[in-house]
Formats: structure tokens, C-alpha cells, sequence
């Protein structure tokens, strides 16, 4: 038993030596740049060294995170949309920049589907649907009540403007019959301290931001908004469960230029998806409200498109236009 577990150890080791070395062979000793298109110390930046320093081990090969912000993450996606299709430039980013922002502004600069070749989806995370403790609701649909015995009253506070958060309560609106209006903030942090302090009852985010408060009994969450209940509250139910036919959550994903070519897809997304389950990193997103999931190249392709379609709809309805 010994024995054939070491040969089976062997084996993985040749395989994963052969691949990193024909990918080596193919782009010499060039370093692979993960580009992430907004500003370092967030949990995107973390999240791109974590995969680069388990990729940079498993194709024994230079990878490097380049931070590159600016024009709302536009900068750094476009310089991976102009990069050779080689394998050596690559993109990690947030949902946005690659299934929202088409229905946003006017001139993007580059087409998210056809620009970009998916390689992996490194995971999702959903929103909350919350209240203040101090308001006499309990279930969503106690809040479309609410709402519609209140229209004057019925905001929501969001993250940012053109943020899903936005568009979800948009959906949650136009699927309730309720006209819900929505206030940006600078952050999560401050619409749930509005929210605690009752200078506005409602509160639309990601689970993540919403978990802490929750528990201690400072903001009540209504429902999730994936296909199952948030690991995170698994005492909340769902918006399904809660009698409203909607699932929205956002991802974090990797890309490479168009026409990268399928050998060097397949490796790369080998190298990504073995990070994505290394039982370190898994711990690391999940603490900062990630799951994760490490799809297939075409999967993902899938879920970028589908996502693309779905929001769409509550963008155009949400009236939200950028400053260019």
C-alpha cells in the first residue's frame, strides 16, 4: 500500500513536471504577469498573489501580480486585451469589467466576450438583503409590505454607484412590484452603519459585509441571493425561499487574450484550478466571503455569457450612467 501510494505521488509529480515544462518551453523565460485592474489591498489584489504564488510552484515558472488601476479597472483589462496571446499576460478581476460594464459605458474599449479567452472562475460570492434591528420586519416578504405601505421611505443603501448591489435591488423591485430607490455609499461600511443607526431602513450588499452584524444582533438579514443559503448564514434563507425567483452573485475570474492557444489554456487553467483547492487558499477566500470554486476553461465561458445576459436587463432599468 506504501509503495503504490509513492508511485502514485511520482506520477502526479511527472505529470505536473511535463506540463511546466511544456508551457516553459513555449514561452521561454518570460514572466507570466497576472494583471488585476484596480488598486492593491483589497481582496482582489490578495486573492491574485495567493493564486500566483501556488501557479509560480506548480509550472516552476516566474509569476508576477501587477496592480494596474484606473478608468474603474478599464486600464488594466484593455493592456491584457492589447498583450501577446501567449499565456504570459493575464487578467484577474472582479465580475464587473466582464459582464456589467458593456451595458454601462458608452465606450468601453474592448468587448468582454470576444477580446478575452476564460480560463477559469476562481469564486463566487453573493448579497445580503438587510434591515436595521430596529425595524419591525422579519422576512422579504414582510419588507414588500413595508414598501409598499412606505413608497416615501423605501431605500436601500448600496456600496457604490453601479455596483450589483444596485442592479440586485433593481431586480428585487421590479420582481416585488415595489419601487425601491437606491443611496450610494463609499463602502459597505458606511451604509450599515446608516442602516444600524436607523437613518435608513434597508441595506442591499455582499453576505460578507453583512455577516458580523448580523450575528451580533445589530442588522437583521432578510435573505441571500444564491441558489443555496450562504455558508456564511446558513440560518437565512434564500431569496427562492423567500417566494422571490431570483439568484444573483458575482465572481472573481481569470482571462487571457483571444486566440490564446488551447494546450496553453489547458495548463493554465490546471495551474489555477490546483490553487483554487489548495486547502491554504481555500481558507484564505473563504475569509473574506469567497467560495471557492475553480471551473473549467469553458464553464466559465458559460457563466461569463450567461451573467453578461442576466444583468443586463436591471442595468438599463437602474437608469445608472458612468461618467466616461
Amino acid at each position: 500500500m506504501q509503495r503504490r501510494r509513492l508511485l502514485h505521488a511520482a506520477l502526479i509529480a511527472a505529470v505536473a513536471w511535463l506540463c511546466a515544462g511544456a508551457l516553459h518551453a513555449q514561452i521561454g523565460d518570460r514572466p507570466i504577469r497576472i494583471i488585476f485592474p484596480f488598486a492593491a489591498g483589497g481582496s482582489g489584489d490578495t486573492l491574485s498573489r495567493l493564486v500566483a504564488d501556488k501557479m509560480r510552484v506548480s509550472l516552476n515558472h516566474t509569476v508576477i501580480v501587477e496592480d494596474r488601476a484606473g478608468a474603474d479597472g478599464r486600464i488594466g483589462v484593455n493592456d491584457v486585451r492589447t498583450s501577446e496571446p501567449d499565456g504570459t499576460t493575464l487578467l484577474l478581476t472582479p465580475i464587473a469589467p466582464m459582464a456589467i460594464y458593456q451595458h454601462v459605458y458608452s465606450n468601453l474599449g474592448y468587448d468582454p466576450i470576444k477580446d478575452f479567452t476564460p480560463l477559469s472562475e476562481l469564486g463566487t460570492f453573493d448579497f445580503g438583503v438587510a434591515v436595521g434591528s430596529q425595524m419591525p420586519i422579519k422576512t422579504v416578504k414582510e419588507l414588500v409590505a413595508w414598501a409598499k405601505a412606505n413608497p416615501s421611505l423605501a431605500n436601500y443603501g448600496i456600496p457604490g454607484a453601479g455596483t450589483l448591489p444596485q442592479f440586485l435591488g433593481v431586480m428585487l423591485g421590479r420582481t416585488a412590484g415595489i419601487d425601491l430607490r437606491a443611496v450610494p455609499y463609499h463602502g459597505s461600511a458606511a451604509a450599515v452603519t446608516d442602516v444600524v443607526a436607523g437613518h435608513i431602513p434597508l441595506i442591499i450588499t455582499t453576505t460578507a459585509d453583512l455577516v458580523q452584524m448580523h450575528k451580533a444582533g445589530r442588522v437583521r438579514v432578510l435573505a441571500t441571493s444564491d441558489k443555496q443559503r450562504s455558508p456564511f448564514l446558513p440560518d437565512v434563507p434564500t431569496l427562492r425561499e423567500s417566494g422571490y425567483d431570483l439568484v444573483a452573485t458575482g465572481w472573481y475570474g481569470m482571462f487571457a487574450p483571444a486566440k490564446t492557444p488551447p494546450d496553453v489554456v489547458e495548463r493554465l487553467n490546471k495551474a489555477i484550478v490546483d490553487a483554487v483547492h489548495a486547502p491554504d487558499i481555500k481558507e484564505r477566500m473563504e475569509a473574506f466571503g469567497l467560495q471557492p470554486t475553480g471551473t473549467t476553461a469553458a464553464e466559465f465561458a458559460v457563466i461569463q455569457k450567461a451573467d453578461a445576459e442576466k444583468w443586463g436587463p436591471p442595468v438599463k432599468a437602474s437608469g445608472f450612467k458612468p461618467e466616461d
